[in-house]
């Protein structure tokens, strides 16, 4: 792919770094190609990593297209403390005893979020009620509204338990549709076990058949195209 391609219209697969929100993303390869009209096809939050789609040009009529197509996560939920934002991006604001804990109610209460059900968006996050975003209330120390949607998890696999450690971590792999929160996944997870959780890592790894294996990093791409 050429930048003459990429001004004209198409896809491009980036592998967002940790801390870089999704819009920095879009505006530095913006500036960095001077292009006019660029947009990212689903937010990951900046404490996540992984695949970010870009389009560009006419190719951004495409974007809910993608926005549509199922995601994949990997990650790890940390269990034993709970914070305000359900990730690190706060502090713990409650901990709880983790003695009860086995491997056989771990994997039972993945499976009890299979399927559809109701979920709450986080205080800390993007949506958008009566003209204000969640985060820019949560962060003010206001009471953020509760906006519940129908979210489905395809799949939920734990890849690997540890419960030796002082707060117990669980590493899965989700498959979702459009909307969910794995933040709130993890939050959920822990009042299920009753012992509270927070998410401590997570990377999209695909969207639909595009896979974070095939995306280049921000200045990867910005130099291969420069290039062209």
């Amino acid at each position: 792919m050429t930048l003459a391609e990429v001004k004209e219209g198409a896809v491009l697969l980036v592998d967002k770094p940790l801390t870089w929100t999704s819009f920095d993303v879009v505006n530095k390869i913006r500036a960095a190609l001077q292009l006019k009209k660029v947009g990212h096809a689903g937010t990951l939050d900046p404490l996540a990593s992984g695949l970010l789609i870009l389009c560009t040009s006419r190719m951004t009529k495409q974007i809910s297209e993608f926005q549509n197509l199922v995601k994949t996560y990997t990650g790890c939920i940390t269990l034993g403390a709970t914070t305000p934002s359900f990730d690190l991006e706060t502090q713990f604001n409650h901990t709880y005893p983790t003695t009860h804990l086995t491997k056989k109610n771990i994997e039972a209460a993945a499976q009890a979020f299979v399927g559809w059900q109701q979920q709450t968006a986080p205080a800390y996050s993007a949506v958008k009620q009566q003209g204000k975003r969640n985060f820019e209330r949560a962060r003010r120390g206001e009471k953020v509204p509760d906006k519940n949607r129908w979210i489905k998890v395809e799949n939920f696999e734990l890849t690997k338990i540890d419960l030796e450690k002082p707060m117990p971590e669980v590493h899965f792999s989700i498959t979702c549709i459009k909307g969910t929160y794995i933040r709130t996944i993890a939050n959920d997870f822990g009042k299920y076990l009753n012992c509270g959780a927070h998410l401590s890592l997570l990377r999209r790894t695909a969207i639909g058949n595009n896979s974070v294996n095939d995306a280049l990093d921000v200045d990867e791409l910005i130099n291969q195209l420069k290039g062209s």
